[in-house]
């Protein structure tokens, strides 16, 4: 069994994998990221291997920790990946989408395959049936949409995300709303008939903490998979040990 541990700035998701199923799942606070990590040493006793993936700040006695329990695997652009990796500045490329890209390895072998990863930012990544990784594109978030619209203007207020009730906002909150998400929604589409238009056989693949919200309004088709960065670490781990 393996454990995957993936660090946000202030969120930690922790998966079990038996082989290549996933048979527990939690969401933590960095904070309590200890004590999770020995309840789980307690409930399982096989888990030899680890894989850390960080784009927060895992503090150097939490590795520690970790270490003492598992062979750990940390992550980071020297780790030996199933995939040819074309980017101009790899050193630069983030750990996320090293192990997105490797899901799709995984799972869409030899395939055109465009992974967009909805979260505090909207990652796109392409992967060539060529199994080259040739890049992609990163753009604001759901929350950072509003969150910038409040903190850069004087007058425009903090919203909840919601679907807009239609197309023209007719109040200046319904606009924010249709702006923000009818925004997101077009440039997904739009990226996605950009790729299509040049890559044949295309796979679309949505991810991310926005993918269940965004999935429902998408005309394009799309594979929706919030366990994607998880499967690809697995894989990762796997990759590197066997």
């Amino acid at each position: 069994m393996n454990l995957i541990i993936d660090v946000g700035n202030s969120i930690v998701k922790l998966a079990v994998f038996k082989q290549e199923k996933i048979i527990l799942k939690n969401k933590i606070s960095l904070q309590d990221l200890q004590n999770e990590i020995y309840d789980i040493t307690k409930e399982f006793k096989n888990i030899e291997k680890a894989i850390i993936s960080s784009v927060g700040n895992l503090k150097k006695s939490d590795l520690n920790f970790i270490e003492k329990y598992f062979k750990t695997l940390v992550l980071d652009t020297s780790t030996k990946v199933p995939f040819q990796n074309l980017y101009k500045s790899p050193k630069t490329l983030g750990v996320d989408r090293i192990a997105l890209v490797s899901a799709s390895v995984k799972n869409y072998y030899k395939q055109n395959v465009l992974i967009i990863d909805a979260g505090t930012c909207i990652t796109y990544d392409f992967i060539s049936y060529e199994n080259k990784y040739l890049g992609g594109a990163i753009s604001p978030g759901i929350r950072a949409r509003y969150q910038s619209l409040n903190n850069l203007t004087a007058n425009l207020p903090l919203l909840e995300t919601k679907t807009p009730h239609n197309f023209i906002g007719n109040s200046t909150t319904e606009s924010i709303h249709s702006g923000i998400i009818n925004g997101i929604l077009n440039e997904i589409e739009g990226t996605i008939s950009e790729y299509d238009k040049n890559y044949k056989d295309l796979t679309v693949i949505l991810t991310g903490g926005d993918a269940d919200f965004l999935s429902k309004q998408l005309k394009s088709s799309i594979f929706a998979n919030s366990n994607f960065l998880l499967e690809g670490l697995n894989y990762i781990l796997e990759f590197n040990t066997n």
